[in-house]
């Protein structure tokens, strides 16, 4: 039995599905030498702020690790994890809320991975397994209405089945039996994306996180700008339709492909960021960046920071990779001026990030760290008051 801890603790237990102050019961499935991974088995004492899960499989299934708690309690949750991650690794004061985004509940998803059984049963993955968990009847409640309860495919046997609920329409399908695209409407554009590619998974991020950028970067007519790992072009899109001249790095061949045909005004080159990058002009004005989850990495911010653009927009979708990359721009004489999240991940505790990142007035660039011989780790301090 286990205490959830209300301060420091010595060993760290990762167990989902509680809250502060609670008294649990916890089966131990993982054993690390810096930490363990618990499955909660009971609740002995619940917090005031628990409720009974909408969903029932939510205690099996691995995609919804919120749904014991409410939609406003679950932001403050991920506020204190954004400003304590910023705090600790960056030196950032993130005194913000994290902001709620229509539907901030259900049927926000529209994009699902489900998987079938030998008999063509449809679920989702159990907790960080290949298991099956069948769908409840409703179907899946953070799933678009249209893909929330896929029909039957006639495919069996453990094949992965892409659901996505499209501008142009829902499709559901093993991946390589989809259509080559879908089309999303975003503003005043269409995109086309692949069906089973990278795409914003929440049905209003793309007009929310466009939107947050232009207004952070305040674009002007003729200004250049990078928009790193860039998919299929829809920061391009906004930078280009605010006067800019636009160049995107994408190391997905085929995002690249769609980019060029949803902002052809723009130009777009694949490959790794990091050495992509060296092909593009020696100064920028404006940065972009939608890292993955493992964030853009101290090469890539030393060669932004070496065009010297006056801003820099971050985007990101995990907190602790965020605050790595503005701690190396600190040392390269970038500071992070404002930071917004986004509750972009209703009933997870996924969080969405926008870090604005200016130069320092107060340093002064002595040395741009080399591009080559990188070893991923941040650089020595390189700024001097």
């Amino acid at each position: 039995m286990v205490r959830v801890p209300t301060g420091p603790v010595h060993t760290v237990v990762f167990a989902r599905h509680t809250l502060e102050g609670e008294l649990v019961r916890l089966r131990i499935t993982e054993v690390r030498p810096r930490f363990c991974r618990g499955e909660v088995i009971e609740v002995v004492e619940a917090s005031p702020l628990r409720r009974p899960a909408p969903c029932p499989i939510a205690a099996r299934c691995g995609g919804c690790d919120f749904q014991h708690v409410g939609p406003a309690h679950s932001r403050e949750l991920k506020r204190q994890v954004v400003a304590e991650l910023l705090q600790h690794s960056a030196g950032v004061n993130f005194t913000g809320e994290v902001e709620a985004v229509q539907p901030d509940e259900f049927g926000w998803r529209t994009r699902m991975r489900f998987l079938t059984d030998a008999q063509g049963l449809v679920g989702l993955r159990a907790h960080r397994s290949n298991d099956l968990v069948p769908l409840p009847a409703e179907g899946c409640r953070i799933a678009n209405p249209a893909i929330s309860r896929p029909r039957p495919t006639g495919v069996t046997g453990g094949v992965e089945v892409v659901a996505a609920a499209a501008s142009s329409g829902s499709i559901t399908g093993p991946a390589d039996e989809l259509p080559d695209s879908v089309t999303e409407h975003v503003g005043e554009r269409d995109f086309e994306v692949s069906p089973a590619g990278f795409w914003q998974s929440h049905t209003a991020a793309p007009d929310t996180l466009t939107h947050a950028v232009r207004q952070a970067l305040a674009p002007r007519s003729g200004e250049a700008a990078f928009d790193l790992f860039c998919g299929v072009g829809l920061f391009a899109a906004t930078l280009l339709d605010a006067g800019c001249r636009v160049w995107g790095i994408e190391g997905d061949a085929r995002a690249v492909a769609f980019a060029r045909r949803n902002v052809p005004g723009a130009r777009f080159s694949v490959g790794d960021v990091a050495r992509a990058l060296r092909r593009l002009p020696a100064r920028t004005d404006l940065v972009v960046l939608d890292p993955p989850r493992s964030g853009a990495g101290a090469q890539v911010m030393r060669a932004i920071a070496s065009r010297r653009p006056r801003a820099i927009a971050y985007v990101a979708c995990d907190p602790a990779s965020l605050a790595r990359d503005l701690s190396t721009a600190a040392a390269l004489g970038y500071a992070t001026t404002s930071v917004r999240a986004f509750d972009l991940f209703p009933m997870t505790h996924h969080v969405e990030c926008l870090a604005l990142l200016e130069p320092d007035g107060a340093a002064r660039v002595v040395q741009i760290p080399p591009l080559e011989g990188e070893d991923g780790s941040p650089p020595a301090a390189s700024v001097k008051p």
